[in-house]
């Protein structure tokens, strides 16, 4: 086996359990969401498929695709010659278009995952960004949660807004509005992470709110926080 059909393999098998941490922690309902991973080296992409549940979803299921959301399958991938990684006759999610632009512009970028977690989603249906109130927000976010402009499947408008709203953003997050959470991370793992972190202080944050306004963090400690978790913390 090449090279790079042992990489999609490693892939496939990979995103596929990192569905079940969506379920795991209550980010999903039915067939919503998605975790999609960069192939490295290559212009190609693996993410779930369309209309399976989760509990039926398996490696194989997992759809190779190209950085436009093609499905590949049979392809010419140069010195390696004609190959087929058993990509199944499913489609490619229905937000692919969006995790596609996200990986065509930002190279950095080596996961996306997208939820319709319930407080998350709550704050992006008001359009409103989640403030840096908590520690652990300086820590993972470094500030806001910003919110991105209400787009509508079909193209890749969402995956623009994506990448408008964190290009020069800190935060591995973003509320898209009206919609709901899209995260980045250098790799799938990391994507997921950044959901489930996401999901938890839009939880916590909404809770303060009930008992009064949360006290904000002076955007210094705030930076020195982000600092201190991203290039010291567990090093």
């Amino acid at each position: 086996m090449s090279a790079l059909l042992e990489t999609i393999a490693q892939l496939r098998a990979e995103v596929c359990a990192l569905h079940a941490e969506l379920t795991r922690y209550g980010l999903v309902v039915w067939t919503a969401g998605n975790v999609s991973a960069r192939v490295p080296g290559h212009d190609l992409m693996v993410i779930k498929p369309s209309g399976v549940s989760y509990g039926d979803l398996t490696p194989g299921h997992m759809v190779v695709t190209d950085l436009y959301g093609t499905p590949v399958s049979g392809a010419n991938i140069g010195s390696g010659g004609t190959v087929d990684w058993g990509n199944p006759p499913l489609s490619p999610s229905s937000d692919t278009a969006a995790h596609g632009y996200v990986y065509r512009n930002m190279p950095d970028v080596g996961g996306v995952v997208h939820t319709h977690s319930t407080y998350a989603t709550a704050w992006a249906a008001r359009g409103e960004a989640i403030p840096c109130v908590l520690t652990m927000m300086g820590d993972e976010f470094g500030g806001p949660i910003p919110v991105g402009p209400f787009a509508l499947i079909g193209d890749d408008s969402i995956g623009q807004g994506i990448v408008e709203t964190l290009m020069n953003s800190t935060s591995p997050a973003v509320l898209m509005q009206n919609h709901g959470p899209f995260t980045i991370g250098k790799d799938a793992r990391s994507a997921v992470k950044a959901a489930v972190m996401c999901e938890e202080v839009a939880r916590t944050v909404h809770i303060s709110r009930q008992l009064g306004e949360p006290v904000p963090i002076d955007p210094a400690q705030i930076d020195s926080l982000f600092d201190r978790y991203q290039n010291v913390y567990g090093r």
